[in-house]
């Protein structure tokens, strides 16, 4: 099995999602351990003065002035993990949680957060034990990072709580650590505060999101593409030349993705045969431009999550004197920042749920106009074999823009609210835990409307090839894997859902890219 090293300068979106949905094995650096030496022997020294460190010798957050003397620093660590595992609601799903803690480890692992080394063992072998963590859905603030979900998991640690094994089954934490031959940590100084202060569950959900999207905006691109051929519209707006003269970087991309996919087909051009157009409509036409902007917001989203990626978000930090020359001296010092604020994340969140929305709203205008009698150019209402004793696609269509309607609701941003917690100690928050959740729907939401477009839009296809006209060679081969895959056509003796289910999980796995790039070679 694929083995993920943790070192001391952060990690890669590829290993978060090795290690999130492939089951990666993960593995300490050497100097990471050194690193993790070094730093505890920081915390340890400034343990052992007598003025008061945060997050050493003091509470935390509005409890920060109170000074806690060392026979009750360790119960102090404990009950912080209890205290704050608060969660409530639906238990969040596997690969996030695994997301969660590896990006924990990853921010252990810099050497600034005066954990032991054995600390961060632990977490490394409850991930390749395939021990996941209880962690409830409500929680977060997504300031001083996402509190709740990480105490739930830094509770796994301690042996306490829930967790669900490698079987899937939710047992005692306790069981399952020594089932697996895994020690329940012991907290000491810094370490309890240190598993909870990080933006690791918004950025894990975020890198997974830009994964998904990625993939979703090369299969619009296709859709929009078998859209514009079933309705016989011009490739000539496609022209690389045209997105030259506006040059940002997606729509060029996506332009030249549409084109590659019609290449060879017999169905465009034809908008000037028996009812002419001078023109297609925006939702035809304009792909490029609104497939691409999205395009450009995920290189945003990218840019924002390698730069997390690289960080180590914790509070307090440890820093060692001058460079790297206080490592392994116990020279350095613990200074409280603000690092831990999700705000960098939570608006990405925000604005890759807008592009998604948009992406949707336009997926599903060209869906109608397939089905739409008066704007599709010959074909048979609604798609259907017998019109008025079938109704076709009709509801399909309801049910795209139904989930459109829900991805709108999502569009709105979480990040401009922001309620005060902590007895106004922190009275600004980013609430980065919530956008990332409700991207996580909004990618559902957009995978199903692009399957429902390319249902519509490969019986359309089908359709014109039925009248003589000769589809392209990458629409051929969409139609041909999806029959493959057991999604048949539309009839009145049958009911979609199934259908559109398969023909969603055909577009979710890639299939759809992989058909029409045996064709076109690959697509960007």
């Amino acid at each position: 099995m694929h083995t993920v090293v943790v070192g001391t300068s952060g990690t890669t979106a590829e290993d978060v999602i090795a290690v999130a949905r492939q089951g990666a094995r993960v593995e300490l650096s050497e100097a990471a351990v050194q690193a993790l030496s070094a730093a505890r022997e920081i915390v340890d020294a400034l343990a052992a003065k007598p003025e008061p460190v945060y997050g050493v010798s003091t509470g935390f957050g509005a409890l920060a002035s109170r000074h806690i003397s060392p026979g009750l620093r360790a119960q102090l660590q404990r009950n912080i993990v209890r205290s704050h595992a608060a969660g409530m609601g639906p238990h969040v799903e596997r690969e996030v949680v695994r997301a969660l803690m590896f990006l924990r480890l990853k921010t252990l692992a810099s050497g600034h957060t005066g954990v032991r080394p054995e600390v961060a063992q632990t977490m490394a072998d409850v991930l390749n034990a395939g021990i996941t963590p209880v962690v409830h859905e409500y929680g977060s603030l997504g300031c001083s990072g996402d509190l709740a979900p990480l105490s739930h998991c830094a509770l796994t640690l301690m042996g306490e709580g829930d967790a669900e094994g490698p079987d899937g089954v939710v047992r005692p934490a306790a069981e399952l650590l020594a089932a697996h031959g895994i020690a329940p940590v012991e907290l000491r100084e810094k370490e309890g505060l240190a598993l909870l202060n990080g933006t690791d569950g918004m950025l894990g959900m975020l890198v997974m999101a830009l994964a998904d999207l990625e993939a979703l905006y090369t299969s619009a691109d296709i859709t929009a593409a078998l859209s514009l051929e079933a309705l016989l519209g011009t490739d000539r707006v496609l022209a690389p030349e045209l997105h030259a003269i506006r040059p940002h970087p997606g729509q060029g991309v996506s332009a030249a993705n549409m084109l590659r996919v019609l290449a060879g087909s017999g169905l465009t051009g034809h908008h000037q045969d028996a009812a002419p157009r001078v023109q297609d409509a925006y939702s035809v036409r304009c792909a490029p431009q609104v497939n691409g902007a999205g395009r450009d917001t995920l290189a945003h989203g990218r840019l924002v999550a390698d730069r997390e990626l690289a960080s180590a978000v914790d509070n307090p930090v440890v820093l060692h004197a001058g460079t790297s020359t206080g490592a392994g001296s116990g020279e350095g010092r613990v200074e409280s920042n603000g690092n831990f604020h999700g705000a960098p994340v939570a608006y990405v969140l925000d604005f890759l749920a807008i592009a998604a929305a948009d992406l949707g709203s336009i997926t599903e205008r060209r869906t109608d106009r397939l089905l739409d009698k008066n704007r599709s150019h010959g074909l048979p209402p609604f798609l259907a074999e017998d019109a008025g004793v079938d109704s076709g696609l009709m509801i399909a269509q309801y049910t795209q823009a139904a989930l459109v309607s829900e991805m709108k609701r999502l569009a709105a941003p979480a990040s401009v609210d922001s309620i005060p917690s902590s007895a106004m100690q922190e009275d600004h928050v980013s609430m980065g835990w919530s956008a990332a959740r409700k991207l996580r729907t909004s990618v559902t939401a957009l995978a199903r409307i692009v399957a429902v477009e390319l249902y519509a839009a490969t019986r359309a296809v089908e359709l014109r090839a039925a009248e003589g006209l000769t589809p392209g060679p990458a629409s051929l081969a969409a139609i041909e894997a999806l029959r493959a895959a057991g999604v048949q056509g539309p009839g009145p003796d049958r009911f979609l859902s199934p259908d559109l289910a398969a023909c969603d999980a055909f577009v979710r796995e890639g299939k759809l890219v992989a058909a029409v790039e045996a064709v076109t070679g690959p697509l960007d």
